[in-house]
């Protein structure tokens, strides 16, 4: 149980701020020259155990080309890493897991190959906004995995599931809530314009995130801790010394399945969805073998492994997989969810920190 845990904690320390030392597997140790490979990032530790184990054994018997999976070390800096090598004409990894931030700081350099979705069929399996598009419409990246930050609370003290994120608003929850630290993981503007402004259109503008910021400020005096170590809440939310907040919706799950007093709720206004793309360096010569790979990913049959064994949401769409009622609600939800503005976080990054630490968890 506790091992699935460790997979979501690592994986989205890499696309913030976590750490994940670089280190390479290949499979089989020994290539001959004619033999096709690839090598694919993503997020170390048990994530990518599980990748080695659950999927990349399976591809390669498939298509015959052998993965070499490489621990990617922070989204950041592994997207430095990637465009250095880039423009030495060389590649770490062909193909990479990278945040949506990251997906958009490497099209400003072009350092992602546009992918021809003739030769990934599968990719018309994906739910839209999960296909990442340079400006001009080219195909930057294909979504690979998604998870869920929701509303979580303790059992013990609110015996009825909150319906709305209003609720984080709420004057009876006075002291009570944990919430993310930084405005970049957080996505509180976003649930924020979701909740009071009609949707995240309403931050398009800065005037619309000043109204967003003074709103989001309301909840202060509800917040207990503002927090960056996700074991310190979810111990406090375990023991009901802070019991309510934001969280991981599948590591929740696995905690209420050990029989922690927790649950997770989607609320109305749907739980936040971040994800992770697969994106092709430029510097690859693995094109082929490229397109090859994020096809294979993009099957359901994939997705519905890695919802099992890896505790991720599906990039495709809901009718075409076989998740359960049970499995599909234990990584994902219906409801329609609140896509974070990936935008403003490139565009606007010094502000909104600045804004943040003034107005917000300063």
């Amino acid at each position: 149980m506790r091992d699935i845990l460790k997979t979501n904690v690592s994986r989205r320390a890499v696309l913030g701020a976590g750490v994940a030392g670089a280190s390479l597997l290949a499979m089989p140790a020994v290539l001959r020259a004619q033999d096709k490979s690839l090598k694919v990032g993503v997020y170390g530790g048990y994530f990518k155990d599980s990748f080695d184990k659950n999927i990349f054994a399976d591809f390669t018997k498939e298509t015959g080309i052998a993965v070499e999976s490489v621990a990617e070390p922070t989204g950041e800096a592994w997207l430095v890493q990637l465009e250095q090598a880039a423009k030495a004409g060389q590649a770490p990894a062909d193909v990479s897991m990278m945040s949506q931030v990251a997906m958009l700081k490497g099209q400003t350099t072009e350092l992602w190959a546009p992918l021809d979705t003739a030769k990934i069929p599968n990719a018309a399996n994906l739910i839209d906004h999960f296909v990442n598009k340079y400006p001009d419409g080219r195909i930057a990246g294909i979504g690979a995995v998604a998870w869920y930050i929701t509303l979580v609370t303790n059992t013990d003290v609110f015996k009825e599931a909150p319906t709305s994120w209003n609720a984080l608003w709420d004057p009876a929850n006075a002291d009570k809530l944990g919430l993310l630290a930084l405005v970049s993981n957080s996505f509180l503007l976003e649930v924020t314009a979701k909740t009071h402004f009609g949707g995240t259109n309403a931050l398009d503008t800065e005037e619309g995130l000043l109204k967003a910021f003074e709103k989001l400020a309301e909840v202060k005096p509800n917040v207990r801790l503002w927090y960056r170590d996700e074991a310190q809440f979810e111990q406090s939310l375990k023991s009901g010394e802070i019991p309510m907040g934001q969280y991981y919706h599948d590591v929740t799950g696995l905690a209420a399945a050990d029989g922690q007093p927790v649950r997770s709720t989607f609320p109305k206004e749907g739980g936040i969805m971040d994800s992770g793309c697969w994106a092709l360096s430029r510097a690859s010569e693995k094109v082929e073998e490229a397109h090859t790979f994020i096809n294979y990913m993009s099957q359901p049959k994939i997705q519905a492994i890695l919802s099992r064994k890896v505790g991720t949401a599906p990039t495709v769409k809901r009718d075409l997989i076989d998740l359960t009622a049970e499995e599909f609600a234990a990584v994902s939800s219906d409801i329609e969810p609140i896509i974070p503005r990936y935008d403003l976080y490139t565009t606007k990054a010094d502000w909104l920190n600045q804004k943040w630490t003034e107005m917000i968890a300063g």
